[in-house]
């Protein structure tokens, strides 16, 4: 059995092969291409029994990937945080495509368990949808803000109540003020706004398209109070399959709610772990938010660590961390209800 790491880049990919105790065998670069990746599976196949293991850098390993699980190859994801330690205790100084690898492939034999590589479904449709809407947030944020300072120089009593330049109405009413002045500044406000009233639109339509794509994927999760379509989009196309994880305890640690131990003796203690998908985290921090500030077992339990003495802020960090538990939960259930429909739906085809 070897372990062949791969170093990919957006023109080459090198790969470095290591037997069962870490020993360089061989290494090779091949072009970052479809018949780049066809050579490097022929050359790979020199070894009967492989594992590949690429680092966890998938807009630049997708199309690898895909192309390794299709031809049947066991292929594995390596946190770049592991190669850095691998390369730092490394014998060989240095930082190179064949060092790259090499800390691929020994990562990955030295850490049992890491996430196995899969053909994207719909949740990468999603993780894509949810990020080009946020891009489109942050555009039209930047205009608004642009639009004020504008504004405020052409009408300087005139107050702009905050949050409401995404909303179309206002926006119409600001530029039937804006049309009959003249001069350059209104005209750059006329036009941000003009800008802002289509980004807004496509904002809109995003999240209904959204919405309609998350209900039938995670029924389970958007029953979770506090927890709307966008946050439930977020989760989905962050955690890409919730069957990865191991258990509770290890979706706990990617997401950032688990602490982290930091004692010696018999003084047991634990600190914030600030790493982590940040992303989730902040996902599961709005759903914490919503529940501590509606009614229902998260607002009792934060009024519950209140009393006992925690500060608001550890009361929401300890209610994350139970949410963290629960939205495993309902993702794994979610996941295991669609696959069983598609075995019933397979059945019923064939």
């Amino acid at each position: 059995m070897v372990v062949i790491g791969v170093d990919a880049h957006k023109r080459t990919h090198t790969l470095a092969v290591v037997d069962e105790v870490g020993r360089a065998l061989a290494n090779r670069t091949f072009p970052a291409t479809l018949d780049g990746h066809s050579a490097a599976l022929r050359w790979a196949q020199t070894w009967p029994e492989r594992m590949f293991a690429l680092e966890d850098c998938r807009h630049l390993t997708r199309r690898l990937e895909a192309d390794l699980i299709r031809a049947g190859e066991r292929v594995v994801r390596v946190p770049a945080r592991l190669m850095a330690t691998v390369r730092r205790t490394g014998r060989e100084l240095g930082k190179s495509d064949p060092i790259d690898a090499l800390a691929a492939a020994r990562a990955a034999l030295r850490e049992p368990g890491l996430p196995a590589a899969q053909l994207d479904g719909e949740t990468r449709r999603l993780r894509l949808l949810v990020d080009h809407r946020e891009d489109m947030v942050g555009e039209r944020t930047r205009m608004q803000s642009r639009v004020r300072w504008h504004v405020h120089e052409l009408f300087p009593g005139l107050e702009i109540a905050p949050k409401s330049l995404g909303r179309l109405h206002v926006i119409a009413v600001l530029d039937r003020r804006l049309r009959p002045v003249e001069g350059t500044v209104a005209a750059i406000a006329r036009e941000l706004l003009g800008r802002i009233r289509d980004l807004t639109v496509r904002i809109n339509e995003l999240e209904r398209e959204i919405t309609q794509l998350v209900r039938p994927l995670a029924p389970n999760l958007m029953a979770m109070p506090g927890c709307g379509p966008l946050s439930a989009a977020k989760i989905l196309g962050e955690v890409a399959g919730a069957a990865r994880f191991r258990s509770r305890a290890a979706f706990a640690r990617w997401n950032g709610t688990a602490p982290i131990p930091v004692w010696s003796g018999n003084d047991t203690r634990h600190r914030l772990n600030r790493g982590g998908n940040r992303q989730v985290n902040a996902a599961l921090h709005r759903i914490a938010l919503t529940q501590w500030r509606g009614v229902g077992l998260g607002r009792a339990y934060v009024q519950h660590r209140l009393g006992a003495g925690s500060t608001k802020t550890e009361a929401l960090r300890l209610l994350r961390r139970r949410l963290s538990d629960e939205v495993f939960r309902r993702l794994r259930s979610d996941e295991t209800a669609i696959a069983r429909t598609s075995r019933r739906e397979g059945v019923i085809a064939a």
